[in-house]
């Protein structure tokens, strides 16, 4: 009678997800019957039913084809880059917004560093490819104004990954400090006094108190970051690179796009995107195992 009495009450809520629950069907789980183009010579014109079947031809394709290793490559050292440059740059931004006691300054400050969060790299890249310009952006200017010669941010192959870090980082670390923001403010006030009385520094209480205090958030975040190894984020990439930076900035990504989209290889493309899904699977498999033994968080 409990339970009857249990799930009639909680019925509305479950009535609520049945649309969320049909979009992610119609939109996530039919659309993975294309998989099976990685299997088939793909023809449109015949459909998939009427494809001829070539088994792992496309796969032992795709590990002979000469830049793959190096997408692959690009991918990974993007990925890795941003991802400890998300980290980093957060957790310590969020220290120095901690140290701030005027609240209406500490809201100006967040207010700015969150806004490039909310723009699309759409608007951002040609912002981006005006102000990294080797002969009119203003990044150049300056360093003109410095003897440094023009360097070109966009068309060289060994400054364009980092480009893409640091204006990756710099699009999204005010938007990522507010969970160590708020990691901060479930630290016992009395630790800090008790350590004033102690004659601690604030630099003694931020290494011993602060940072443990939000130690266990920082392993959260990092060990379910690797979900993520895969995605050196392709609106990015893709508004900013060209044929010049192909050889360091091509991500798995953006190659699917040529591929698939612009050479008309459809099972090849399909098969690179679904040797991406099942690394990216183990990873975020692997990230959850290690959240829930070092973190305590499980999502189930």
């Amino acid at each position: 009678m409990i339970c009857s009495q249990k799930t009639w009450r909680e019925l509305p809520l479950h009535l609520l997800i049945i649309p969320g629950v049909i979009l992610v069907f119609i939109f996530s789980y039919v659309p993975m019957f294309g998989i099976v183009i990685a299997f088939q010579k793909f023809v449109p014109a015949k459909g998939i039913l009427r494809s001829a079947w070539v088994g792992l031809d496309n796969f032992r394709y795709l590990f002979t084809m000469p830049n793959f290793v190096s997408v692959i490559w690009n991918t990974i050292f993007i990925a890795i880059m941003k991802i400890a440059a998300g980290l980093v740059c957060p957790i310590l931004f969020a220290l120095l917004l901690n140290e701030i006691r005027s609240s209406g300054f500490k809201r100006t400050i967040q207010t700015i560093i969150y806004f490039p969060h909310f723009l699309s790299w759409v608007i951002l890249g040609g912002i981006l490819i005006d102000v990294l310009s080797p002969t009119s952006g203003i990044i150049n200017r300056g360093l003109g104004l410095m003897g440094i010669k023009p360097i070109y941010f966009l068309g060289n192959a060994d400054w364009f990954p980092f480009t893409l870090v640091i204006t990756e980082t710099w699009k999204n670390f005010g938007y990522g400090t507010i969970v160590y923001l708020a990691a901060l403010t479930s630290i016992d006030p009395s630790l800090y006094e008790a350590a004033i009385v102690d004659g601690a520094s604030r630099m003694k209480q931020t290494i011993h108190i602060t940072i443990p205090g939000i130690l266990p958030i920082v392993t959260l975040m990092t060990v379910l970051s690797l979900g993520n190894i895969l995605n050196a984020g392709f609106d990015q990439v893709f508004n900013l690179y060209s044929p010049q930076v192909y050889s360091s900035g091509d991500i798995i990504d953006t190659f699917v796009y040529r591929i698939g989209l612009v050479q008309a290889q459809f099972s090849v493309s399909t098969a690179i995107g679904l040797f991406k899904s099942i690394i990216s699977f183990g990873f975020i498999v692997l990230s959850n195992h290690l959240a829930d033994k070092y973190a305590g968080y499980r999502i189930f």
